[in-house]
């Protein structure tokens, strides 16, 4: 398939004289397709840039469909630090006759950048494009784990149309189904309904409050080492760092913690699509929001350049084993760490005959603090999370 049928060229062009001094800024050593005819060879690339021009589906954010060219302006300035970085910028989907056009446009490219181990990097416009994202994956026919940074659930309303804030919903009723686990990180409680709280847990999604991650950050690095796609709604960062988007608050994360993030999400061996959505320059007029986009996505090749490929598998011996007897458990519960990074995980693979289907669920991303709870007699919630999607 012709990827480039789906694509307008990048029409940015890197000032001649840099706001910076310094060389080797990214908008000089990227594989940029700058040419309607000249599509670019893609063999090595690893990453690939792609704008998303549609906003059909934004909610109280119109506007959100230009602002691709305000975060390569400053991702372009950005300097590269890393030799041989195999990066491309593949240009913009432009929006189609309808909706659903850009989500076809976008399931096929994206679903032919994966099959070739090409990672996209979705700079969208508004979140709905996640859902085109994961049809990619049903495209395929592999289970994926989806996480969200978000300061709500995005489920909408039962019987609701497809937009960015209802967008969960449709993924979790579109059959066939191919989510295996959602997570959400950073939803704020007081923008959310109790109820459905309760009901993302009742089905088992992994969910953590803004609150608990701003005390415990590096909690939100096995949930975004577990997912194959990850989806980062700009509304999730404070207005005071990221004014650039209609739903901005005044709470959120911080420009720093957004970054850390983008590196967590990038050091996950197993993520293959990223998206970051709802940035609007309207409300961006000194283009801070885009400078923290542009960062962002620094961080995330920096935790990609540093990828430690320490994906377990049955029998490896590059990880330590841990049997912890809990009361009241017919079986051990069982901890792996790799002996590469100290990374922790369960080990949900024991009697499974499902292996085909599964088996890239096997194996949970967990914290220390979660083996730890274990030798006081205390089931983790990640394994009972998991244990029960795989009964």
């Amino acid at each position: 398939m012709e990827i480039s049928l789906f694509l307008e060229p990048v029409g940015y062009q890197l000032p001649e004289k840099p706001l910076r001094p310094g060389r080797k800024r990214l908008g000089e050593t990227l594989v940029i397709y700058n040419e309607k005819d000249n599509f670019p060879d893609l063999s090595g690339i690893k990453l690939a840039l792609i704008g998303v021009q549609e906003e059909r589906g934004a909610i109280h954010n119109e506007g959100c469909s230009t602002g691709i060219s305000a975060v390569r302006e400053a991702f372009y300035e950005l300097f590269d630090h890393w030799p041989g970085l195999q990066m491309a910028d593949l240009g913009d989907v432009k929006p189609g006759h309808s909706i659903e056009d850009t989500y076809f446009a976008l399931s096929q490219l994206t679903g032919q950048l994966i099959r070739n181990n090409i990672i996209p990097i979705i700079i969208g416009g508004s979140q709905d494009i996640t859902f085109a994202m994961y049809q990619a994956y049903e495209n395929i026919g592999r289970l994926v784990n989806i996480a969200a940074i978000d300061p709500i659930f995005d489920l909408g309303q039962e019987a609701e149309e497809l937009h960015a804030q209802s967008y969960l919903s449709r993924i979790i009723m579109h059959q066939p189904n191919y989510l295996f686990n959602f997570t959400n990180l950073g939803y704020q409680t007081y923008d959310v309904d109790h109820e459905a709280v309760d009901l993302m847990k009742n089905l088992l999604f992994d969910v953590h409050r803004l609150g608990m991650l701003k005390e415990e950050p590096k909690e939100a690095e096995p949930p975004l080492r577990n997912a194959d796609i990850v989806s980062f709604d700009i509304a999730a960062v404070r207005a005071a760092d990221a004014p650039g988007c209609g739903n901005a608050g005044p709470n959120g994360f911080t420009g720093d913690e957004a970054c850390r993030l983008a590196r967590y999400a990038g050091m996950s061996d197993k993520l293959s699509a990223i998206g970051f959505f709802e940035y609007n320059p309207l409300f961006d007029p000194h283009k801070i929001t885009a400078q923290l986009i542009a960062q962002m996505l620094w961080y995330f090749i920096e935790g990609f350049i540093n990828r430690k490929n320490d994906l377990p598998e049955a029998g490896s011996d590059d990880f330590s084993r841990y049997n912890v007897r809990i009361e009241g458990q017919e079986e051990a519960v069982v901890f792996i760490r790799s002996k590469k990074t100290e990374r922790w995980w369960i080990d949900l693979s024991f009697g499974r005959t499902d292996r085909k289907k599964y088996e890239r669920h096997h194996f949970v991303p967990c914290s220390q603090a979660d083996y730890e709870l274990a030798l006081t007699d205390e089931l983790p919630d990640r394994w009972w999370q998991f244990f029960q999607k795989l009964m």
